[in-house]
């Protein structure tokens, strides 16, 4: 049901960025000059989705895809971003919609919110929430008691359905312009 795409196809754009910091000094000092720093930036960016476990990381994946000037882990997101960016328990195109740290998932998630479906039912793009991959229209359930996005339900690739766990989450942190869709192109060359 979503569109995945693995590391191994992420690897054209890491190659590249180990090739192009691979310029002579004299040519990238030249760039550098002219205030192209192409080759370190691509080689920087590469480094932040692959790190840990070798497959983009979802708060990096979403900092790219929305341009929220946010950091750390993705629990984090929602406090820092308190006095910054509005937040909602209503999800809107470009929101991101943050889950709480749990024993299961002790730094959070993050998921950028693709389209409204229902006012219980959303589609996100999102990295790792399967190890090592980049998923979009990625169906997601609110199944709190109070209809407010507190406890949702993620679909689940492997077994071709909503998962079974249920995953609290804060609410969603609102865009502040629509998001950017050549962003996410970024992760993915064809």
């Amino acid at each position: 049901m979503a569109d995945r795409h693995s590391a191994k196809e992420l690897s054209f754009t890491a190659q590249h960025a180990w090739r192009v910091s691979q310029i002579s000094s004299k040519s990238r000092a030249h760039r550098l000059h002219r205030g192209n720093s192409c080759s370190l930036v691509s080689l920087v960016f590469c480094l932040m989705l692959c790190a840990c476990g070798g497959g983009p990381q979802c708060a990096p994946y979403a900092r790219t895809v929305t341009g929220f000037p946010l950091f750390g882990p993705a629990a984090g997101w929602w406090q820092e971003s308190s006095d910054r960016l509005a937040h909602s328990s209503v999800p809107k195109p470009g929101a991101v919609l943050v889950l709480r740290a749990t024993r299961r998932l002790p730094y959070g998630h993050v998921s950028v919110v693709r389209r409204v479906l229902g006012p219980r039912e959303i589609l996100v793009e999102h990295a790792n929430w399967e190890p090592g991959q980049i998923d979009r229209s990625v169906p997601v359930l609110d199944v709190s008691s109070g209809n407010d996005w507190s406890l949702v339900r993620v679909w689940w690739h492997p077994s071709h359905s909503i998962g079974r766990s249920s995953y609290a989450a804060y609410g969603f942190i609102l865009p502040k312009i629509p998001p950017h869709p050549i962003r996410a192109a970024r992760f993915v060359h064809s």
